[in-house]
């Protein structure tokens, strides 16, 4: 369940990375000058780095809810071990006692 439950968050973050790239600059139909080439050039330049940057960010934001997740787990776990630990130890001093009534009376 927590597996599918990254899987769905990372598959947000996904997306939401595509819905906010820019689209793709329009090929103009007929640069003329140096200057219109070299503006395309440099357009294209941008969106790439901004993509790229986006995709690192959902990666960034991937990795951080993976370790939370893994915190969540881990913080879990502790708890279990730590309530079983205190159950055995409670029924191991409800036995002592136990014992101790059970040979003082005899």
């Amino acid at each position: 369940m927590n597996k599918l439950l990254a899987a769905l968050i990372a598959g947000l973050f996904a997306t939401s990375v595509f819905a906010q790239a820019p689209a793709a600059p329009a090929a103009p139909t007929a640069p003329s000058t140096q200057a219109a080439k070299a503006d395309v050039k440099e357009t294209k330049a941008v969106a790439k780095a901004d993509a790229k940057e986006l995709k690192t960010d959902a990666k960034a934001d991937t990795k951080i809810t993976k370790a939370k997740v893994k915190a969540k787990k881990t913080k879990a776990k502790a708890h279990r071990k730590a309530a079983k630990a205190k159950a055995k130890a409670k029924a191991h001093a409800a036995e002592a006692q136990f014992d101790a009534k059970s040979s003082g009376s005899n």
